[in-house]
């Protein structure tokens, strides 16, 4: 039997990197995912290999700046099974931009999507699960919450948001069964951190800073990632709430 079998799941941001990555984790532990990303076409690829590979699955297009959308693929996950037991926040963008510097469509962009986005997906899972009696809630925070990056305010401040969300959320619904954690990673290999690779001047020299920073003498990988939010996700967890996961190659705790 799976860590998660039978267990009802959505992730947001799935059609790709770390949320592909966690739906098909989700999915080998038996969960029944629902596939949430702006991408339809990219969410629907992941849906479509779960079920190959015997899962249950669906996609649906979201757009999580919009609380119809993100209500839409949580009703229809209830509506498909009943119930709603893991919700994995995970979609984001990442605009570049320090903060004397960053114009306000960007800065409003970044914090929509990541914090505003996690807040939307929270707001509309929290009464189904309060419904049935508990869940589990895991938002994707980063590093960059904890470390300043030369030119990521944006991003820094949505994460930072996260955090705090995370806590407060925890601690108001702990009591009623609803656990509320984030995974924080490190440098992760993912469609996002690969653009940025390759917009830079010297994607060699972007890539050996990243290692440098990490302890294990290397970046981290999407599959990584998700093996802690199917940690959290399980009854393994059932314990832990308010948690701030670090999977950061030890990053935050190197000196210097």
């Amino acid at each position: 039997m799976g860590r998660v079998e039978g267990k009802v799941a959505v992730v947001t941001g799935a059609a790709s990197g770390i949320g592909r990555a966690t739906a098909l984790a989700l999915a080998a532990e038996g969960a029944r995912v629902g596939i949430a990303d702006v991408d339809g076409a990219g969410g629907e690829a992941v849906a479509a290999r779960i079920r190959e590979a015997g899962g249950e699955a669906f996609a649906r297009q979201t757009d999580v700046r919009s609380m119809a959308a993100v209500e839409a693929v949580l009703a229809e996950a209830v509506d498909h099974h009943g119930r709603l037991d893991v919700l994995v926040n995970d979609a984001a963008v990442s605009v570049a931009g320090s903060a004397g510097e960053m114009g306000e469509e960007d800065w409003a962009r970044v914090l929509d999507v990541n914090l505003s986005g996690v807040w939307r997906g929270m707001r509309a899972a929290i009464p189904r699960m309060l419904a049935q009696g508990g869940g589990s809630i895991i938002n994707l925070s980063s590093v960059q919450a904890h470390v300043g990056f030369l030119g990521w305010a944006g991003y820094a401040a949505s994460k930072g948001g996260i955090d705090a969300l995370t806590r407060q959320a925890a601690v108001e619904y702990a009591a009623r069964g609803i656990r509320v954690n984030a995974v924080v990673p490190g440098t992760i290999m993912t469609a996002m951190n690969e653009r940025i690779m390759r917009e830079s001047p010297d994607g060699d020299a972007v890539m050996a800073g990243w290692v440098a920073m990490h302890p294990m003498g290397r970046i981290g990988q999407p599959e990584e990632v998700a093996s802690a939010i199917v940690f959290l996700a399980s009854d393994e967890s059932s314990f832990i709430t308010g948690e701030l996961l670090r999977v950061d190659g030890g990053m935050i705790v190197k000196a210097g």
